[in-house]
């Protein structure tokens, strides 16, 4: 008998560094579809939805369920995608499930993003006594008053609206169960993944207080609060989210510099930083962060790979002054001469013999310096 797994949704190459993304009570994956996306470049996104919500079976918890129920879910899913290890980000709900599985399950979560979430949410009775209404009269009668416990201002989603008001009861209810039970303050101090907490600083559900509590107990965690957002930041504010997600993933500028260190060279490196002025300032570190710390890091592809691809872009444009760069980097890539000499021929085909021309005079002037 097939075992039934939370609903989900794949994005990125197969090959990048795995990316979980979790949600908030009474919302689907639609809740990350302005962040999603674009953390894809870099990462293989999956996005999964909870008990009763979106496209996942009902069925898998019942009244009493816990947080722990819920990752357990989230490692089923996992292992069925052969998901060893991976990063974490989850909203709310989706938040303690990531702090259950950083305290539970170190050894498979590389990093850790809590969104607008708590180590506990206010004490048991409000959410049993949720609870209980919902499974008497359904989720209808929360619609109303969710805009503005979701969003601050006019700001709104309605596919989100919508996707609360579809949620199974029992579900539903049983999710609320799971967070009245919740509490993990006294293990916090356990957590030994990177770990980010991203506040909604008009968020009435879980106040930066709740995330400065966890930051302060994390050990070396950082908290950014997100001015004009509310609970559900990844759709209210998602540019804020996803700069703060893309620095803390490791994708960023100083990964990125560490890939631009090994595969141009130290002393290039220090001659860019040298001549770095404010008015290029932001395009250094543009380049470091997307071309060296999404690009470069992408396993896809080799770094040979990648060497062969770009000597022949640059030749293709003319560019002799990057060839010449690049045709030592490639040799840093385990290229060798040779194998530079027959990408530089396949240019004279599909570039132009004089395109070729050129680029061989630049390679050679280059590999001379080897001698």
């Amino acid at each position: 008998m097939t075992r039934k797994l939370l609903d989900h949704r794949a994005e990125g190459p197969a090959t990048a560094p795995p990316l979980l993304l979790g949600p908030s009570l009474g919302t689907s994956h639609a809740l990350w579809d302005q962040v999603a996306p674009e953390l894809s470049a870099g990462h293989r996104v999956i996005r999964w939805d909870l008990p009763g919500h979106g496209a996942s079976p009902a069925g898998l918890i019942g009244p009493g369920a816990t947080v722990g129920d819920l990752a357990g879910l989230v490692l089923g899913l996992a292992d069925s995608l052969g998901v060893e290890r991976f990063a974490y980000a989850g909203v709310s709900l989706g938040g303690a499930v990531g702090l259950h599985l950083a305290v539970h399950h170190p050894e498979r979560v590389t990093s850790l993003a809590v969104i607008c979430a708590s180590a506990h949410f206010g004490g048991t009775s409000p959410w049993r006594e949720r609870a209980e209404r919902v499974r008497r009269e359904g989720v209808g009668w929360l619609l109303e008053s969710a805009p503005a416990r979701w969003f601050a201002g006019d700001f709104t989603v309605p596919r989100l609206i919508r996707d609360h008001g579809e949620a199974h009861p029992g579900a539903y209810a049983a999710c609320c169960d799971a967070l009245a039970a919740f509490d993990l303050r006294d293990r916090l101090a356990d957590i030994a993944a990177p770990t980010l907490l991203v506040a909604g600083r008009e968020d009435p559900a879980t106040p930066p207080a709740h995330l400065r509590e966890i930051a302060d107990a994390v050990p070396d965690a950082a908290l950014v609060e997100i001015p004009g957002a509310s609970h559900l930041a990844p759709a209210q504010c998602p540019e804020a989210v996803l700069t703060a997600l893309r620095a803390h993933l490791g994708g960023g500028a100083r990964r990125g510099m560490e890939v631009r260190r090994q595969v141009l060279g130290d002393a290039h490196v220090d001659r860019a930083q040298a001549r770095q002025t404010p008015f290029t300032a932001r395009f250094q570190d543009f380049i470091s962060r997307y071309a060296w710390g999404e690009i470069w890091t992408d396993p896809t592809l080799s770094r040979r790979e990648r060497s062969m691809i770009t000597l022949t872009a640059l030749v293709a444009h003319g560019h002799y002054e990057e060839l010449a760069m690049h045709v030592r980097a490639a040799r840093r890539n385990g290229l060798t001469p040779e194998e530079i000499g027959a990408v530089l021929l396949q240019t004279a085909v599909y570039c132009g013999v004089p395109a070729a021309n050129s680029a061989f005079a630049t390679a050679q002037r280059v590999l001379a310096e080897e001698d």
